[in-house]
């Protein structure tokens, strides 16, 4: 079995594990809306954060805990990956437009070498991405993006407020990391 189906695999099983942690506790509710490519949790039915770590492009680690208070939008990508390259430059443009409300971008490069990674970020995007050849970072979300391009925006508590498995546009995107941003964190 080769591993590309493996992780997929592996995927979508986490993937329908993960969506029954959105259902509430009492008559089965979902709190967390989904209409197949995106989920969408209300404050309270957010998963709890994720563990991003890993080895930057451009040298040099990161750590999303380090952007606590921060709305963090994940955004998974492959220089490969036609829609990836079609949403770059929204992605750029909502990261310009909001990172003075407390909004960081990080860019999860998955399957790819890196020197085709280096090559595909340069001039399109000007947050910072980490190297995950082997998908491994995907496997650290409750709630997992599992497709190519993903993007997850975290809210201020690090905690995972949706998960969008397509390709995006900055005008779906920003009003979301807008409405995030205005969001008082749980934890104050």
């Amino acid at each position: 079995m080769n591993a590309r189906r493996w992780t997929a695999g592996l995927l979508a099983a986490v993937a329908a594990v993960a969506l029954v942690g959105c259902t509430s506790g009492g008559g089965g509710e979902k709190d967390c809306t989904s209409d197949g490519l995106t989920i969408t949790c209300t404050p309270d039915q957010r998963s709890k954060t994720p563990k991003v770590i890993g080895e930057l492009l451009t040298g040099g680690q990161y750590d999303v805990s380090q952007a606590r208070g921060q709305v963090v939008v994940v955004n998974f990508w492959g220089s490969w990956c036609a829609p990836c390259r079609a949403e770059a430059d929204d992605l750029e443009d909502t990261y310009q437009a909001t990172k003075a409300s407390g909004v960081t971008f990080l860019g999860v490069n998955v399957q790819d070498s890196k020197d085709k990674a280096i090559a595909f970020e340069q001039g399109r995007a000007t947050y910072p991405s980490i190297f995950d050849p082997s998908s491994r970072q995907a496997l650290n979300f409750d709630i997992p993006p599992n497709s190519t391009p993903a993007t997850v925006v975290l809210d201020r508590d690090g905690r995972i407020a949706v998960v969008i498995r397509r390709a995006v546009t900055k005008d779906e995107l920003r009003p979301i990391v807008e409405r995030l941003a205005a969001e008082k964190p749980a934890s104050n």
